[in-house]
C-alpha cells in the first residue's frame, strides 16, 4: 500500500472513526513527514494522544500496527526529489507552514530515532564484529569522500592515538588513492558512504579488493553499490526532515568502534595514547582553561 492509499482512506473513512481516532487521523493527514520520520511515542506526544490510539487507526485500516503505516510513509519519504534543491524547496515550505521550532525539534527527533536505531541487537551485532575485524587487521585504510571524509578522518584520527596501523586515503591532490597500492591480504578498507554515493569511494573499494583486502563499509543500505563488494555492513541511517542527509549516525557508528578497538587491545593502546599525550604536551598542542584564566587575570 502506498502513501497516498493510506491518506485516501484516512478522508474516506474520517467521518466514521471515534473522536480519539479522528484526531489519530487528523495528525496524519496533517504531517505526514513527521509519521515517516518520528517514532510512535514521539507522535503520540505531539498529537496529544496515547500510543495505543495510532496503533488502533493503523488496525482500522487494515495494518498490523502504528509500525508498518510508518515504514509506508517512510518509503514515500525516500522517494523525494533527488536534487538537494528540490528537497531544499520543500523545507522552506514546510518551514512556511509550520515555523522553525517545528522544523528543528523534527530534524533532532529523527537523529534520536536514528541513534536509537544503532543500539538495536542486530546493529550492535555488527559493529561488534567490524571491531573484532579491525582488531585483527595487518593495518587499516579509511575512505570517506565528500560528507563522508570527516567520519574516516575521525576513524583514522583515533587509531593513530591508540597505535593501530592506519592510513587514510584522503586524496589530497590526487594522490590519496595510490596508499592503496599496498593494500593486501589481512588489511582492511574502511568505506564510509551515503546517498548520494560517490563514485570514485566504489572505484577506490573495487581496487583494494582485488588486492587482497577486505571492505568494510559503512553505508545506509543493503543494496548501496559498496554492499556487494563489502565483506561487512555497519548500516546507519540518513534521512532528515532537513535538504541534507545526516552523517550523526555514521559518526556514532564510528566512534563506537573506536570505543570498542581501544578496550580491546588494553595496554598497548593505553602505552600509545600516553606516548601522544607526551608528544601533545611537548609541542604545548592543546589550550590548558587554568592557563588561559591566568593570563587574562
Amino acid at each position: 500500500m502506498e502513501q497516498a492509499t493510506v491518506l485516501s482512506r484516512l478522508n474516506e473513512t474520517f467521518d466514521a472513526l471515534s473522536p480519539q481516532l479522528q484526531e489519530a487521523a487528523r495528525w496524519m493527514l496533517d504531517h505526514p513527514a513527521d509519521v515517516a520520520l518520528l517514532t510512535t511515542r514521539e507522535q503520540a506526544k505531539r498529537a496529544g494522544l496515547a500510543p495505543a490510539t495510532l496503533t488502533r487507526l493503523a488496525q482500522r485500516l487494515g495494518f498490523e500496527g502504528y509500525e508498518a503505516i510508518r515504514q509506508v510513509f517512510a518509503a514515500s519519504l525516500r522517494e523525494r526529489p533527488e536534487s538537494f534543491r528540490g528537497r531544499a524547496a520543500e523545507l522552506i515550505v514546510r518551514r512556511d507552514d509550520q515555523g522553525e521550532a517545528a522544523l528543528a525539534q523534527d530534524l533532532f527527533a529523527a537523529l534520536g530515532d536514528h541513534l536509537r536505531a544503532l543500539s538495536e541487537p542486530d546493529s550492535v551485532a555488527r559493529l561488534t564484529q567490524a571491531a573484532t575485524l579491525l582488531v585483527g587487521a595487518r593495518r587499516v585504510f579509511c575512505l570517506g569522500l565528500r560528507s563522508s571524509f570527516p567520519a574516516a578522518y575521525m576513524l583514522d584520527y583515533i587509531h593513530a592515538l591508540i597505535g593501530e596501523p592506519s592510513t587514510l586515503v584522503d586524496m589530497a591532490g590526487g594522490r590519496g588513492i595510490d596508499a592503496l597500492r599496498e593494500a593486501g591480504p589481512g588489511d582492511v578498507l574502511v568505506v564510509v558512504t551515503v546517498d548520494p554515493y560517490t563514485r570514485q569511494t566504489l572505484q577506490a573499494a573495487e581496487f583494494a579488493r582485488a588486492r587482497g583486502a577486505t571492505i568494510l563499509a559503512i553505508t545506509d543500505s543493503l543494496h548501496a553499490p559498496i554492499a556487494a563488494l563489502a565483506g561487512h555492513l555497519v548500516l546507519v541511517r540518513t534521512e532528515t526532515p532537513s535538504f541534507f542527509h545526516t552523517m550523526t549516525p555514521a559518526f556514532a557508528a564510528i566512534e563506537c568502534l573506536a570505543a570498542l578497538i581501544t578496550a580491546a587491545r588494553g595496554d598497548k593502546a593505553l602505552a600509545a595514547i600516553a606516548d601522544g599525550e607526551a608528544q601533545l604536551a611537548a609541542f604545548d598542542t592543546f589550550l590548558k582553561p587554568n592557563a588561559a584564566r591566568r593570563r587574562s587575570a
